[in-house]
């Protein structure tokens, strides 16, 4: 596989350079500038923010750092969580005074780094943790606790930052935290499969004419294997498996994700998100705040991933609050 580097040993670092250069409200922090802060800092007495991952899912995780979002985000090697000194550091950075939220997907690596960053920091600074588990395909409902972290942990992003920026404490904005994952589901699916800069094949193989449904952002095996159907034929699994899990008394309203894992044009995204429009409002809900484009990738992997946050009048006025992160921005 061909890609535009110059050394796989500089490819995260130099990507990090490139990001903050393009966006000068962001800059590098941390002993081996694997954090990536707010250039103005955090506000004295403002709940921090935290999150942290591998690389290669830009824009998740460091293109969401910004006012009303994250605070801080450490960064690690490919498809690697962050070492337990960035996350240290990036929890210093983060903090105002008023304690820091750890918001992270759940991945085993991420939770040991984060667990003893904040054991090393117990006592300096006060600090609780939520995890993503959007991914509806990775657990069954009754084990909703196990699955992982994937494009939806942006609505909790977006909604417990706003919190934070409003000025409630750390229990207050934990709480948020809670609600918006517990009210978002994603699925996804893989048409084929990126390459890790330095490694020799492919993360995974499928043939040319196959996807796999809930396959993971790095590759983890998915639902099943099918040969290729319409577009309309795989949303409609799709949007059947999330509204599947639809919380019970949900009022109505909700906010879809229609996500490119990397490859995958917006051209297409476009056929998806007419198709699952139709049939959530087949299905009596009214779409608030569409987003449809490239917000959690997986390097240059082809597919696609569906998400719904199912909003009740504090999450979608949380939604809706002004942001400035760079790959979402909220006027």
């Amino acid at each position: 596989m061909k890609k535009l580097m110059n050394a796989a040993s500089g490819y995260v670092d130099e990507v990090l350079e490139g990001l903050v250069l393009a966006h000068p409200r962001l800059k590098l922090g941390g002993s081996a500038k694997r954090v990536v802060c707010r250039s103005e800092g955090v506000r004295k007495g403002k709940v921090g923010i935290v999150s942290g991952g591998g690389s290669g899912h830009l824009p998740l995780f460091t293109g969401y750092v910004g006012r009303g979002m994250i605070d801080t985000c450490s960064i690690g090697n490919v498809f690697e969580g962050p070492n337990i000194d960035s996350c240290i550091e990036a929890i210093k950075l983060a903090d105002g005074g008023a304690g820091v939220l750890r918001l992270y997907g759940n991945y085993g690596g991420d939770r040991m780094n984060f667990d003893m960053a904040g054991e090393f920091l117990e006592g300096e600074i006060e600090t609780t943790t939520v995890l993503g588990t959007d991914d509806i395909a990775s657990a069954s409902p009754e084990e909703s606790a196990k699955r992982r972290g994937v494009a939806g942990i942006i609505y909790a992003y977006k909604i417990a930052g706003a919190r934070a920026e409003e000025g409630a404490d750390l229990a207050a904005v934990t709480q948020t935290a809670r609600q918006a994952v517990a009210a978002t589901r994603t699925i996804g699916l893989a048409l084929s499969p990126c390459q890790v800069p330095g490694a020799a094949k492919p993360t995974f193989e499928i043939a040319a004419d196959e996807f796999e449904m809930g396959m993971g952002i790095h590759g983890e095996p998915g639902l099943w294997r099918s040969k290729m159907k319409p577009a309309d034929e795989i949303v409609e699994d799709m949007i059947t498996r999330l509204l599947t899990e639809r919380p019970a008394g949900h009022g109505g309203r909700v906010s879809i994700l229609v996500n490119s894992l990397g490859a995958t044009p917006l051209e297409e995204l476009l056929i998806l998100y007419r198709h699952a429009f139709r049939k959530l409002k087949e299905a009596g809900l009214a779409i608030v705040q569409p987003l449809v484009g490239h917000y959690a990738t997986s390097m240059e992997m082809a597919g696609a991933s569906i998400s719904l946050c199912f909003l009740d009048s504090e999450l979608e006025r949380l939604l809706a609050a002004p942001s400035d992160s760079p790959f979402w921005e909220v006027k």
